[in-house]
């Protein structure tokens, strides 16, 4: 069958399923086959023989994959607005305490709903003070004094 279609057509046919491909996964691995399959199909359009091609498909690929793909990566992320969600977003966050916490155990009222806490090493909240999510641990957040009005263990 590969005889009876020019092999450009089976390169470009190759570069466009590798680009649809592409759209399920996002890395952009395998667009940069897909550059190669169409520079390999410009290759054969032109009359270059099956190893040339060949060659034209992988030194492209390599070239696009090594120097053009990190480039992209770089610059798509750098536009991409990364929000945290779910206990991510937590962090940073003011709380109150609603029993005493030290660094075994309490509980504080998060955004309007009560989670098991602990403090970090060295230090304890009374009830009624305020303080920071500094990390999610599990269901536990692990917080810290926000006032300096908060009782420090010796």
């Amino acid at each position: 069958m590969l005889a009876q279609i020019d092999l450009w057509v089976w390169w470009l046919g190759t570069a466009i399923v590798l680009a649809l491909v592409e759209v399920l996964s996002l890395d952009l691995v395998l667009l940069m086959f897909a550059g190669g399959a169409a520079a390999a199909a410009a290759a054969a359009g032109m009359g270059a023989p099956w190893g040339v091609q060949v060659a034209v498909f992988v030194a492209v690929a390599a070239l696009l994959l090594f120097l053009l793909r990190p480039w992209m990566l770089e610059h798509l992320r750098g536009r991409v607005d990364l929000k945290h969600t779910n206990v991510h977003a937590y962090v940073g966050k003011e709380a109150v305490a609603v029993t005493d916490v030290d660094e075994q155990a309490g509980r504080v009222k998060l955004l309007g709903e009560v989670w098991s806490a602990r403090t970090v090493p060295g230090t304890s909240v009374a009830d009624g003070d305020a303080v920071e999510i500094v990390k999610i641990d599990g269901a536990t957040a692990i917080v810290k004094p926000l006032h300096s009005s908060t009782r420090s263990e010796a």
